[in-house]
């Protein structure tokens, strides 16, 4: 661990602005607002969720964007609550409110976890933030430091195996205690694989989805359903 949690958060700040930012200059950032309602609708739950789970979260700076990009099938979570949905994720997929919660729940943790200091600290030790800063034009390197690099490769970095486990465990459970269907963490992954095929998916190659990844959700579903009916109580 080269990046301490703190330290990623102030990072992520710029990071994210930098990678939203061709964007928003693109006209392609929350440009539907009906879409945007809907994302908003359902990560608010989800945070409410993460701040009684860590309740120092409520100081973070949390965000959510929609980016208008319907062949990119990705979504992340920066540190301190920094997100992004694309629309290839919506639309490819046909994804429903539960679904969305199931990918957005499994982003979340992954920063509620700090999953995201260790995917920068190994930005930085392989020096791909480095790279990232070398190949910026003078122009968009201005106010980027090396930490700020090292946060926009970690999106773009697949997490451990045991990384994604625990953020596969954390993620249905705060989507089951926000209201949504714990069984909808299974049908994901099942479009997932349908509908990739070859297509190389980013979310797929960031998220590595082994055969037993399905059924190790399968198994947390019974626990999660009493969460799921309590909350829809």
């Amino acid at each position: 661990m080269l990046v301490n949690e703190n330290s990623a958060i102030q990072a992520s700040k710029q990071a994210y602005t930098n990678t939203l930012e061709p964007f928003e200059k693109a006209g392609k950032l929350d440009n539907n607002p009906a879409q945007v309602k809907r994302i908003k609708t359902i990560t608010d739950k989800l945070i409410q969720q993460a701040m009684s789970l860590r309740p120092n979260t409520r100081d973070w700076q949390w965000s959510t964007k929609l980016i208008d990009d319907p062949q990119t099938v990705n979504a992340w979570c920066m540190a301190g609550g920094k997100m992004a949905i694309y629309t290839g994720l919506i639309q490819k997929l046909s994804a429903t409110d539960d679904e969305i919660a199931q990918v957005m729940g499994h982003e979340i943790s992954h920063a509620l976890l700090n999953h995201s200091a260790e995917r920068m600290s190994l930005a930085m030790a392989n020096n791909l933030a480095l790279e990232l800063l070398q190949n910026m034009t003078q122009a968009n390197a201005q106010h980027v430091s090396l930490a700020t690099a090292a946060a926009q490769v970690a999106i773009t970095l697949p997490n451990s195996r045991g990384s994604e486990t625990e953020a596969d465990k954390l993620g249905i459970l705060l989507a089951a205690k926000a209201g949504y269907n714990p069984n909808a963490a299974v049908s994901l992954w099942q479009k997932m694989a349908q509908v990739s095929g070859n297509q190389g998916f980013e979310f797929m190659s960031t998220h590595p989805s082994p055969e037993n990844r399905q059924q190790a959700l399968q198994k947390l579903i019974p626990e999660m359903m009493k969460h799921y009916q309590s909350a829809k109580k």
